[in-house]
């Protein structure tokens, strides 16, 4: 995958996300969990695209770091919000996939460029 395949699977996964808030009900619940999964959600994409502006290998390192964690963050929204059955788990499961995949290609990345040091 090219760098500018995964800002665009990582922007279009934000987009997801966006998506998926706008389904969650609007109560107290709904909205903590909004305003988690949201934050988290559309941070990947964010911090990948400041990681590949890094000035060193150990600033992208770090960075990428920071997106992995967020990335992790937001697999744990979703599995709880499935759970709770706030939204339909099968609506989710594809989001959950990516959101694995995502992690998968971050983890890769991030020892890659450590192997490299």
């Amino acid at each position: 995958m090219t760098p500018e395949q995964l800002r665009q699977r990582t922007k279009e996964f934000g987009l997801r996300i966006v998506h998926l808030v706008t389904a969650l009900p609007d109560d107290r619940i709904g909205d903590v969990f909004a305003r988690q999964i949201l934050r988290c959600g559309t941070s990947i994409g964010a911090n990948y695209r400041e990681a590949s502006r890094a000035s060193s290998k150990k600033q992208f390192v770090y960075v990428m770091e920071v997106a992995l964690r967020e990335a992790d963050e937001t697999l744990y929204w979703l599995e709880l919000i499935a759970d709770s059955k706030l939204v339909n788990p099968a609506r989710l499961q594809s989001l959950q996939d990516e959101c694995n995949q995502l992690i998968s290609i971050l983890v890769a990345s991030i020892r890659t460029s450590k192997g490299r040091s």
